[in-house]
């Protein structure tokens, strides 16, 4: 290679250097992240979602100004970083007010963990901590057991989990309350989480539930949602 080849690329300006950069793929994955993130204003646990979108989209702005000449999607990395931080901003807000407001006046909340067996209660199949709930008023979540019902359900098992609820199975005799709506309270079956109020009632002998072991924990509901 002669000498005037070697002075002609060392003056080369730096974009004939490099003929093209690279797409962050971070920038790309939180402006994708963008779209799907407003389902979390659903579900909490779903927020994952724009903080991942929203971190992504900082880590690409970051690979973006770190290399400029090797590294393309500022642009998109703007957009998805500050899309997903709004919807977190916005998604965490309304469920942190949710929570702080959806329990009636007078309603206990608890959840399923509440009535599992303890360990330092092995020969107890109820927890003294469910025992105290008798006839106590709480608030409770959990999803519909499927039995056939589809329409105008009065009564019906509350079980914790989808997976509970929604691929059969027997349930463990804790993860079960059975349910009767107060008239004129009625329930459509649907695939989503229920939150519900009433009387609780524990029961330390196995009520008969048809399909199912039993039921040690009943509430009859005057709030449903």
């Amino acid at each position: 290679m002669d000498t005037d080849s070697i002075a002609t690329m060392d003056e080369a300006p730096a974009e004939e250097l490099y003929p093209y950069r690279v797409m962050s793929k971070a920038a790309v994955c939180s402006f994708g992240l963008a779209f799907l993130s407003p389902v979390a204003f659903l579900v909490a646990p779903l927020l994952i979602l724009p903080l991942l979108g929203t971190a992504l989209g900082i880590y690409g702005l970051t690979s973006v100004y770190r290399y400029p000449d090797e590294v393309s999607g500022k642009v998109l990395a703007w957009m998805g970083s500050i899309c997903c931080g709004l919807l977190l901003v916005g998604t965490a807000a309304l469920h942190a007010v949710t929570y702080a407001t959806e329990v009636p006046s007078g309603y206990t909340r608890i959840s399923f963990a509440d009535l599992q067996p303890q360990p330092r209660f092995a020969n107890m199949p109820i927890p003294p901590d469910a025992l105290k709930l008798n006839g106590r008023q709480i608030f409770v979540k959990g999803y519909l057991y499927p039995d056939g019902q589809q329409n105008n359900i009065k009564r019906f098992v509350l079980v914790p989990d989808m997976g509970t609820c929604c691929f059969g199975g027997q349930p463990k005799l804790t993860d079960m309350i059975e349910v009767t709506l107060v008239d004129p309270l009625r329930v459509e079956f649907a695939r989503r989480k229920r939150a519900l109020g009433g009387v609780f009632k524990v029961d330390t002998n196995l009520k008969p539930v048809t399909g199912l072991g039993g039921v040690y924990y009943q509430l009859t509901a005057d709030h449903l949602r």
